[in-house]
């Protein structure tokens, strides 16, 4: 239960009673502006509402005086025990103890489902990340898009969303025709040449040595008497294959798992031709002309050329310039593909799409969302969550990277190092717009300078005091379902109710991350919730009546068990979104 979802309902309600009906059915939009959520200091109450204050210019009165009215009426409410008015008209409210536990009562009921919720209604939402060109092993580039991607996907399928996680195989563009040039390199290398220094403009990994022996194994040396033409799809094929293989491996690591890995070479094959079909969808529509750009400002974007050409009216829907679809050539720009595959997933059913993409795509916003609603006639929208860069130190100090040169840091090169929930945590404990210092020295610290130590330690706190418990109090049942049943009136202390408190908002933390697509916002909530679990548990060192287990009060130990049951399951609710272990003992 989100309970300040519920609160907002009791307030628009208690607004009903104060303005009518009538009045109330014409506040349409002011009213779905209400909002119920924690105020932002603790000590003004539980809820706050800004009712008052969005609703008092249209309805000609006093934000104040407003207030007054629907506290009024908000003082009736049984799990209310004071209204107060604050400031030019906010409404805080503060609920009653019964209230509060009969909500630790429903976490522990709930147990690591408590929070998830059916608000997505099972509308099918698409999110595809990662699409890293399958030209080489991920590395550490690739990391941040692909978690932000996983934990966005994890999150909206908490709050009831029928999600699909997918990859789009780049494998249409001239990229994987130097991949298998590379490769054939190899290939001759494996057959016993010495192929001396990689050329300029192939890649020159060593991962795509065993790509040249299993060529060797298949086809002897009966590839190098053919003329390129010939061996280039062939090999060309294999190549893409071995590469996406290692990239399914290296996710795989990292727990990343997509439904679909969908081709961008499908899109032309099997006598398909989908980029066809969305340029003729947009061209039913009236979307499609011919004519010239103007010549344009600053940097010239690689798509612009000055003659007339095939145009997408992008500039109808919010873009910068119209779009050129078609090359001098005659084949099909980047932009035209892009739009294809999009039109391909509304196709699929997909009303949602949410596309993860490194920081330097920031010019495909415009385009691709204006590319989106017109396609689709308007019924589908499009997200898009760009991730800066992420910059590796070492005790302070950088690493250096290079892709040019073969030399990178892959991606199983830091899970290997840190660990696969520590790579996931820290790649999520920033907002995903702001650049990310990822030190490795700083990740592996057993201290309260790393975050993702200090929450899965206070998970880890929980269990060692529910063992502690097994053998002081044999006699009280730990399972959850029993600890509900405790007197959780019991729990008096400040920090016990605010353990309770901090817990109750999980509900909206999780909604809101799911409809914000900001996962980092659970990171932060876990990280907090854990502060809060390790301070309380401090004070109990410092203040011996304050301790969770006292043998000498059953009533009150099981009371607090059931307390911190509850904080190790929310924690685990919340890590296991993000796809982070919660371990029960640390060492």
């Amino acid at each position: 239960m989100n309970l300040f979802t519920v609160f907002e309902e009791r307030i628009k309600a208690a607004v009903k009673s104060v303005v009518g009906t009538d009045q109330l059915a014409l506040l349409g939009e002011a009213v779905a502006r209400i909002t119920a959520e924690p105020p932002r200091d603790a000590q003004h109450g539980d809820v706050a509402t800004n009712a008052a204050m969005v609703l008092a210019k249209p309805l000609a009165m006093k934000p104040r005086e407003l207030a007054l009215k629907i506290a009024t009426r908000l003082e009736a409410d049984p799990d209310v025990t004071s209204v107060e008015v604050a400031g030019p008209g906010f409404v805080n409210l503060r609920l009653s103890d019964a209230f509060w536990a009969t909500e630790l009562k429903a976490i522990l009921t709930a147990g690591i489902a408590y929070g998830k919720t059916d608000v997505g209604a099972g509308e099918k939402v698409n999110v595809e990340y990662v699409s890293a060109n399958p030209t080489g092993p991920m590395h550490v580039g690739h990391v941040r898009g692909a978690v932000v991607g996983d934990a966005v996907a994890g999150l909206l399928a908490a709050v009831g969303y029928a999600v699909t996680r997918e990859y789009y195989i780049n494998d249409a563009g001239a990229q994987v025709d130097t991949l298998a040039q590379s490769a054939f390199l190899r290939y001759r290398e494996a057959l016993g040449e010495d192929i001396g220094k990689i050329p300029s403009g192939l890649y020159p990994g060593d991962y795509l040595r065993p790509v040249g022996e299993a060529l060797k194994s298949e086809f002897g040396n009966a590839l190098l008497s053919r003329p390129e033409r010939e061996w280039l799809p062939l090999v060309r094929e294999r190549a893409i294959a071995a590469m996406l293989e290692m990239i399914r491996a290296d996710l795989d690591i990292l727990g990343i798992h997509h439904d679909v890995f969908f081709s961008e070479r499908s899109l032309q094959s099997g006598g398909a031709d989908r980029v066809n079909e969305a340029i003729a969808a947009l061209k039913e529509k009236g979307l499609i002309y011919q004519g010239k750009l103007p010549p344009p400002k600053g940097q010239v974007p690689e798509d612009w050329e000055d003659r007339e050409q095939t145009l997408f009216r992008a500039t109808m829907f919010g873009d910068d310039i119209d779009r050129p679809l078609l090359k001098s050539d005659g084949s099909y720009t980047y932009f035209a593909s892009d739009i294809a595959y999009h039109y391909d997933k509304y196709l699929r059913g997909f009303n949602c799409m949410i596309d993860v993409l490194g920081a330097d795509h920031g010019g495909y916003l415009k385009r691709m969302k204006a590319a989106v609603i017109a396609v689709s006639g308007g019924e589908a929208s499009l997200d898009i969550l760009f991730c800066q860069l992420v910059k590796l130190f070492r005790a302070g100090e950088p690493i250096a990277m290079s892709k040019r040169s073969g030399e990178f840091v892959t991606l199983r090169e830091v899970v290997e190092e840190v660990g696969r929930g520590s790579v996931r945590f820290m790649m999520l404990y920033r907002k995903t717009d702001a650049p990310l210092d990822f030190d490795f020295q700083t990740v592996k610290e057993q201290s309260k300078d790393n975050p993702v130590f200090y929450v899965q330690y206070a998970h880890a706190r929980t269990a060692s005091v529910r063992r502690q418990a097994s053998e002081e109090v044999p006699t009280i049942d730990l399972k959850a379902g029993s600890l509900a049943e405790s007197d959780l009136l019991l729990l008096e202390d400040t920090g016990e109710r605010g353990l309770v408190r901090a817990m109750a908002d999980w509900p909206r933390i999780l909604e809101s991350a799911a409809r914000m697509r900001e996962p980092h916002k659970v990171a932060f909530y876990l990280h907090d919730l854990a502060s809060a679990f390790h301070a309380h548990w401090n004070k109990g060192k410092e203040l011996p009546q304050l301790r969770f287990i006292r043998p000498d009060n059953v009533a009150l130990s099981s009371a607090r068990l059931g307390l911190v049951t509850a904080v190790g399951s929310v924690l685990r609710a919340g890590l296991e979104l993000l796809g982070v272990e919660a371990p029960d003992e640390m060492h």
